[in-house]
């Protein structure tokens, strides 16, 4: 449908996933970037809505990474840092609803400490795993509240 008309690795125009499936709804297609933009395009066009680092690296940095998982209304999305974030993406933005550190990032191929597997989801679990163990946090609500 589209491609970039940039020819720089860095300097991208459109969305360079490496690791992770973009999410695509509504119209627009979401996901991580090459340096760690994750973004918001026009599925149809490729025009850019919006960008932000918060859910990858924080910053910019070579191949910034962050997995999206659809649940319901919101998303689920695993950061490279070990973070479960719960957000909502929609083509006006990226809202942050809360965030929580589930395992330490270990892996330190590209020369920063990083969780680059893909969640699991089961039982009202998120199984993540790094290069030593693997967790299980249960994603129930509490009763009474």
């Amino acid at each position: 449908m589209w491609q970039s008309q940039k020819v720089s690795e860095k300097d991208t125009d459109g969305l360079h996933s490496v690791m992770a499936t973009p999410l695509i709804e509504n119209g627009c297609i979401y996901g991580p970037c090459s340096y760690g933009q994750f973004r918001c395009l026009k599925l149809e066009t490729g025009e850019r809505l919006w960008e932000t680092f918060a859910p990858t690296s924080g910053k910019s940095e070579r191949w910034g990474h962050a997995f999206v998982i659809k649940q319901g209304d919101r998303s689920f999305i695993f950061s490279e840092k070990g973070d479960l974030i719960i957000a909502r993406l929609t083509p006006e933005k990226y809202e942050e609803i809360s965030r929580a550190h589930l395992i330490d990032p270990l892996n330190r191929d590209p020369g920063r400490p990083v969780v680059w597997s893909h969640p699991a989801f089961a039982n009202k679990c998120v199984y993540a795993r790094n290069d030593k163990e693997i967790v299980c946090v249960s994603l129930a609500a509490e009763q009474g509240r």
